[in-house]
């Protein structure tokens, strides 16, 4: 199983993710997320694969979602408009993402990252 882990390294909950990821041994590769983000196609793929509705996606605590008044937009965009606006800064996206292509995990728990790849 190859593993892709986006993350932003000054964030806490991506930090003990990955630290998740290596005290189970797990290999993965590791994109900074703001440096290098997810395409508009690929952020589409890992929503339709996730089950997750789009809003999940964001990082609604961060500034850039607050500068950019993403709450009232959320309720008036498509999904389209949503996902041009979170391809466009990797700082928009929740994270970590961790995916092996067919599964995906937003964010960071530690039940749901056992269940999902253990």
């Amino acid at each position: 199983m190859s593993l892709t882990f986006y993350w932003y390294p000054k964030c806490g909950t991506c930090r003990k993710a990955k630290k998740w990821l290596d005290d189970h041994q797990l290999s993965y590769k590791e994109i900074h997320i703001a440096e290098t983000p997810p395409s508009r196609s690929e952020l589409k793929d890992f929503h339709q694969k996730s089950g997750l509705e789009l809003k999940k996606f964001f990082n609604t605590s961060g500034q850039k979602y607050r500068e950019l008044g993403m709450k009232d937009k959320m309720k008036s965009a498509s999904v389209d408009e949503l996902l041009e606006i979170l391809a466009s800064d990797g700082m928009l996206i929740k994270r970590p993402i961790l995916t092996d292509g067919d599964k995906i995990t937003v964010g960071f728990k530690e039940e749901e990252y056992e269940k999902m790849w253990l």
